[in-house]
C-alpha cells in the first residue's frame, strides 16, 4: 500500500502528502469555518437590529459600523507583535470563548429589553476586538501547520470556508431577525462560536514559534520591525495600499448599501441577507479558481483583472428601481461576482504575503496588512453615512461604488501586476532588494 506521508515535520510527526488527510488541518478549517459563519450571522444580525428595531439612522448605523470596525485600527498591530510569540491554538480558542459569551450576553440584554444603542455599541466593539486576534491568529496558524509548497492549497481551503460562511451567516441572520427576533439570532452566533472552540482546541500538534528571550524586544519594537518589512518590500506594500484603498471605500459602500436596500428598493430583511448571502457562491468559484488560475497566468494579471471585475459589480447597484424580480436578480449577480473577484484576490494576496515573509514575521505582517486595510475602514463607514444624509442614497452609492475601483488601479499601476506563476521566497525578496543600487 503506498504511503500517505511524504515529509517529516520539524517536530518529528510525519506530514500527510494531502492535506485532508491531515486531521490537525481538518481542524484548523472546521473552527475557522464555523468561527467566520458565526461572525458573518452577527454582521447582518446587529445592523439589522439597528435598523429594524431601534429605528437607527444613516449616522447611527455608519457609527455602529466604525466602532465594531475600530478594533482593527487600534489593536492589529499590538495583536501581531503578540501572536508571533504566542502559540496561534491558544489565542483562537480565547476569542471563540469570548465572542461565544459576548453574544449570548446580547441575546439575555435583548430579551429583557435591555439592548439599547450603548449596549449594542459596546457589543459591537468587544466582538470586534476579539475577531482581530481570531483572524491574524488563524492566518499564523496555517504556515505553522504546513509546509510553504502547500499554502496556496491550505488558504484556498480556508478561504473557501469562509465563503461558506458568507453563503450561511447573511442569510441566517437575515431570516432569524425577520422571523424572530435580533437577540434570539444572536444567540446563532454564540453556538458557532462554540462549535469552533470545541474544533481548534483539538489540534494537537505542537507549534513551531520562535524562542523566547529573558528580555523580548518591547513590543513597539517588534511592530516597528514588521512596519520595516512590509513597507520595505514592494509586493506588500502595494498590497497595503490597495487594501486600505479597498476597505475605505467598500465600508462606505456597505453602509450606504445596508439602507439602500431595504428604504429605497423596500427589501424585507430575507432578501437582504439572500442579497448579501449572494456573495459566498462566488465566494467559492473563487477559492476554487484561486487554486489553478494563478499558476496559469501569473499571480499579479489574475490579482489585477479578478479587483477589477469583482469591485466594478458594484456599479449596477445605483440604477436599480423597486423591489421586482429583475431587481432581486441583478443583486443576486452582483454578490456573486463581487464574491467570486473578492475571493480571488484574497486568497492570492495571501499566498503572496505568507511566501515572501520570514516565519518569524508572519503575524506581525499579516497584522500591518491588516491595519493598513481593514483600519480604513472604520472612516469609510462614518464618510457612508454622512454621505447617505447629505447626497441621498442613490447618489452616495455610486460615488463609493466608484471609489472601489481604485484598488485595481493602484495594482495594475505598480510592479505587483507583473508577479508570475512562481512566487519568490523571503529569500529571494532579501536578494532582489540587496542587488538594487543605494539598497544596504
Amino acid at each position: 500500500m503506498p504511503s500517505t506521508t511524504s515529509a517529516v515535520s520539524d517536530s518529528g510527526r510525519p506530514v500527510p502528502s494531502s492535506l485532508w488527510r491531515d486531521a490537525d488541518f481538518r481542524r484548523l478549517w472546521l473552527g475557522q469555518t464555523t468561527s467566520q459563519l458565526g461572525e458573518h450571522a452577527s454582521l447582518v444580525i446587529l445592523p439589522l437590529f439597528a435598523v429594524l428595531t431601534l429605528h437607527a439612522g444613516a449616522g447611527e448605523l455608519g457609527v455602529l459600523r466604525a466602532v465594531g470596525q475600530a478594533p482593527v485600527l487600534l489593536l492589529s498591530l499590538f495583536v501581531g507583535a503578540w501572536v508571533d510569540r504566542w502559540r496561534t491554538r491558544t489565542t483562537m480558542v480565547l476569542a471563540d470563548v469570548g465572542r461565544a459569551l459576548t453574544l449570548a450576553a446580547t441575546a439575555v440584554a435583548g430579551v429583557l429589553g435591555l439592548l439599547g444603542m450603548p449596549a449594542l455599541l459596546t457589543v459591537v466593539l468587544a466582538l470586534g476586538a476579539l475577531s482581530v486576534f481570531f483572524d491574524v491568529a488563524y492566518q499564523s496558524s496555517l504556515v505553522r501547520l504546513v509546509k510553504r509548497d502547500q499554502l496556496v492549497r491550505g488558504n484556498s481551503a480556508l478561504e473557501g470556508s469562509r465563503s461558506a460562511a458568507q453563503i450561511g451567516g447573511p442569510a441566517l441572520g437575515g431570516v432569524l431577525v425577520s422571523l424572530l427576533s435580533a437577540p434570539v439570532a444572536a444567540v446563532s452566533g454564540a453556538l458557532f462560536f462554540a462549535l469552533s472552540f470545541l474544533s481548534v482546541r483539538r489540534i494537537r500538534r505542537t507549534e513551531s514559534v520562535p524562542e523566547r528571550s529573558e528580555r523580548p524586544p518591547r513590543v513597539w519594537l517588534r511592530i516597528r520591525e514588521g512596519l520595516r518589512f512590509v513597507v520595505g518590500d514592494t509586493s506588500l506594500r502595494t498590497v497595503c495600499l490597495a487594501s486600505a484603498a479597498f476597505q475605505f471605500c467598500f465600508a462606505a459602500t456597505m453602509t450606504v448599501y445596508l439602507l439602500f436596500l431595504p428604504r429605497e428598493l423596500h427589501l424585507s430583511g430575507t432578501v437582504v441577507g439572500l442579497a448579501l448571502a449572494a456573495a459566498g457562491p462566488g465566494a467559492l468559484l473563487g477559492s476554487l479558481l484561486a487554486a489553478c488560475l494563478p499558476n496559469r497566468f501569473g499571480h499579479g494579471a489574475v490579482l489585477v483583472t479578478a479587483a477589477a471585475l469583482g469591485d466594478g459589480a458594484f456599479l449596477c447597484v445605483p440604477v436599480l428601481h423597486g423591489s421586482s424580480a429583475v431587481t432581486v436578480a441583478v443583486l443576486l449577480a452582483v454578490g456573486f461576482v463581487f464574491g467570486a473577484g473578492g475571493q480571488l484576490v484574497n486568497v492570492t494576496v495571501m499566498a503572496v504575503r505568507q511566501a515572501v515573509t520570514p516565519d518569524g514575521m508572519q503575524g506581525r505582517v499579516a497584522a500591518t496588512i491588516t491595519f493598513a486595510g481593514m483600519g480604513s475602514a472604520p472612516l469609510g463607514s462614518l464618510l457612508g453615512g454622512f454621505l447617505a444624509e447629505e447626497w441621498g442614497l442613490r447618489t452616495s452609492l455610486l460615488v463609493t461604488a466608484a471609489g472601489m475601483m481604485l484598488s485595481p488601479v493602484l495594482m495594475a499601476l505598480s510592479p505587483l501586476v507583473l508577479l508570475g506563476r512562481t512566487l519568490p521566497s523571503p529569500q529571494d525578496t532579501a536578494a532582489e532588494e540587496t542587488d538594487r543600487p543605494g539598497s544596504r
